[in-house]
């Protein structure tokens, strides 16, 4: 679970777009291609233009930005249009550690299968707000392991709700997530300004959670759900 305060969040908010990815064959990187699954970003995109919000409020990307980030409803799904800041927390590895990442924490919200913390540098996973009186992400059917289609710069990633953080903060995802975006994945100086959609399935759940081929698998059926009820 996030435990960084939200002063320094905002440092990793302060992100510069780059193009920095691991070797296709490197050990611990995530999956990339310019396309997962069946659904093109574009006609996910089509489907999000208009926000019909559900939150009470708005959120912040960063603790120095107004609020002005709503979640919004769809038939079957969440989302939100938000930057992407880095989490690299959860299992200890050369690339997520105390030594890069200084809001490092050894922990996540959920868990592998196993028991242990999830591997941010390997699984491509989205953080959540924890709950508050904004909006109460268990209540609109999202839960840890849920499917999450990540676009950005016409690229679908799929992965699973992972870990939760600041209650007035969104759009965050794992190291695994940015790099098999082509986002630069450094947790202190790496992340995007702005331009990510994040659309989070309801009632969903990867399992295991730490199996990324199967949250390909699910959420491109569910993504196709998702085009034909919207």
């Amino acid at each position: 679970m996030r435990t960084r305060t939200l002063t320094l969040s905002a440092v990793a908010g302060a992100a510069l777009l780059a193009v920095t990815a691991l070797p296709a064959g490197a050990t611990g990187a995530a999956p990339r291609s310019a396309q997962e699954g069946s659904v093109t970003a574009a006609a996910l995109l089509a489907k999000v233009t208009s926000c019909s919000q559900i939150s009470n409020g708005k959120y912040r990307t960063d603790e120095e930005t107004s609020a002005t980030i709503p979640v919004c409803g769809k038939n079957g799904a969440v989302f939100w249009k938000a930057d992407m800041d880095v989490d690299c927390d959860g299992q200890v590895t050369s690339k997520c550690n105390s030594g890069t990442d200084p809001w490092f924490q050894d922990d996540t919200a959920f868990h592998q299968s196993d028991g242990r913390p999830l591997r941010a540098d390997s699984l491509p996973y989205v953080v959540v707000p924890s709950s508050s009186s904004i909006w109460k992400y268990t209540s609109s059917g999202i839960k840890g392991g849920g499917v999450v289609a990540v676009i950005y710069n016409g690229k679908v990633e799929y992965a699973v709700v992972g870990d939760t953080g600041p209650t007035k903060i969104i759009g965050e995802a794992s190291y695994a997530t940015a790099n098999a975006l082509g986002i630069d994945p450094d947790p202190e100086t790496g992340g995007a300004d702005s331009g990510v959609t994040y659309i989070l399935f309801k009632n969903s759940q990867v399992s295991p959670i730490e199996s990324h081929g199967a949250a390909v698998s699910l959420g491109d059926s569910l993504a196709r759900q998702f085009l034909a009820n919207n």
